[in-house]
């Protein structure tokens, strides 16, 4: 296999990709190169849990279930325009009929962009509406929303959580927390650099454990672990950064709000009254959806709640559980009866060729 650098206008030509804003397009572009696959080689394996979105560039595909040609793909069809063969574990094997061309996405991430993007849209215009943050890259978002720190927090509340954040202007020089004191915020840098040390009985001037930049986070562990600081944070540069005070890190980590159903449970629901509601994009819903299931992309939900009948339960999905988390989150926190399909389409096999 081979790379080589992504034009921009590659991933234009996907869907959902074209409905990300353009500077989340940016971001995903900066981390994702065009692949190249010989003939005859397998891309993916029926029966894999790889975790990836492929998208087929150009060439030729066959997808096969054991010995049997299901159907062959070809880039630039408008066929190619959706991922090859969505869904874990993989119902099928993808192999190269011809030298192919493709691009691989982390799916998490991806679904991670695509619940920000829906859910900070319309809601969270005030973190950048001042002077000084008008000016910062959104970089520092979608940055935090890949990290590993962040991913602690339930995606139910990714929405809430932006919303409740504090904006503070930091000096050169300025402590941020000290070790041995108590956890109180967490924080996440937009502008400027941070330096992390931590005190020993041999150095007490501190060892310098990392340097962070905009995008990345600090102060959870403290809050989740309900213990004293580990390290002292001190800022670098100039700077600023996005805090969230304990309280409210503390509901949001809890999803209290959150009820998760499996399919069954769901199901049940459905027999007794319930409404599937799905908030995907609706160039997704028409790959494929379930019978009977109501549309409401995730940005549209605040704007379409008079739609929605308070006295029916609903169960949201999508297609891992992270935006309809959010959905479900929006939801319950207005009044309604909102349950959360856990897994979401792929985990229960309901994709094209699931039940």
């Amino acid at each position: 296999m081979s790379e080589k650098p992504l034009d921009l206008a590659i991933l234009r030509a996907f869907t959902p990709l074209d409905g990300l804003r353009v500077e989340n397009v940016h971001a995903l572009a900066r981390k994702t190169t065009v692949r190249e696959l010989d003939s005859g080689r397998v891309l993916f394996k029926e029966g894999d849990n790889d975790k990836r979105t492929f998208y087929l560039v150009a060439g030729d595909l066959e997808l096969r279930s054991g010995e049997r040609t299901v159907s062959t793909l070809r880039g630039g069809t408008p066929e190619a325009r959706n991922a090859v063969a969505p869904g874990q574990p993989r119902r099928f094997t993808a192999r190269a009929l011809s030298n192919v061309e493709y691009i691989s996405i982390d799916s998490d991430m991806l679904d991670v962009l695509l619940t920000w993007d829906q859910t900070g849209t319309y809601e969270v215009g005030e973190i950048k509406g001042e002077s000084a943050a008008a000016a910062e890259s959104d970089d520092w978002m979608t940055t935090l929303l890949q990290t590993k720190a962040f991913h602690r927090i339930p995606p139910a509340n990714i929405q809430a959580l932006f919303m409740r954040m504090e904006r503070i202007n930091c000096k050169a020089g300025d402590e941020i927390i000290k070790q041995g004191s108590e956890g109180d915020y967490f924080y996440v840098i937009t502008r400027g650099r941070c330096v992390v040390t931590r005190e020993t009985p041999l150095n007490r001037e501190g060892i310098r454990l990392a340097e962070l930049a905009a995008g990345e986070s600090f102060g959870e562990e403290a809050l989740i672990s309900e213990t004293k600081r580990n390290a002292t944070v001190t800022m670098l540069t100039d700077g600023a950064l996005m805090r969230l005070n304990k309280s409210d890190f503390d509901d949001l980590l809890h999803e209290p709000l959150l009820r998760w159903v499996d399919l069954d449970h769901a199901r049940e629901l459905i027999k007794r009254g319930a409404r599937w509601l799905d908030v995907r994009l609706p160039s997704e819903f028409e790959i494929y959806h379930l019978d009977e299931a109501i549309n409401i992309p995730l940005y549209f939900i605040r704007m379409k709640l008079r739609t929605l009948d308070t006295d029916v339960p609903y169960v949201v999905l999508c297609d891992t559980g992270r935006r309809s988390s959010a959905g479900a989150f929006l939801l319950s926190e207005r009044g309604f009866e909102a349950y959360c399909l856990k897994g979401g389409l792929t985990e229960n096999a309901l994709g094209p060729g699931g039940e």
